[in-house]
């Protein structure tokens, strides 16, 4: 009989999400301190702001999945059994 150990994944152990979580909101918050004292060159007024970028990706994910939700999808959607011969 062969008596193989099953491999235990980083993810499969109970706690290594917390761990991998708490780790990302930290290095999230030691950026957004950084950024407050990193020089900005901003070409307009309201881009030298901290966390600007961060705020308008954010802002533009939702925008674009709402976009596609609710605009997009009623233009390509295709009724029930249209692929069916």
């Amino acid at each position: 009989m062969d008596d193989k150990k099953e491999k235990v994944h980083f993810f499969d152990r109970p706690g290594s999400l917390s761990k991998v979580l708490k780790i990302f909101f930290c290095s999230l918050v030691i950026l957004v301190i950084v950024d407050l004292f990193i020089h900005k060159h901003p070409y307009f007024g309201f881009d030298g702001r901290p966390s600007f970028y961060g705020a308008f990706g954010f802002v533009a994910g939702v925008v674009l999945v709402l976009a596609a939700r609710f605009i997009l999808r009623p233009i390509v959607k295709r009724k029930e059994g249209y692929y069916d011969d």
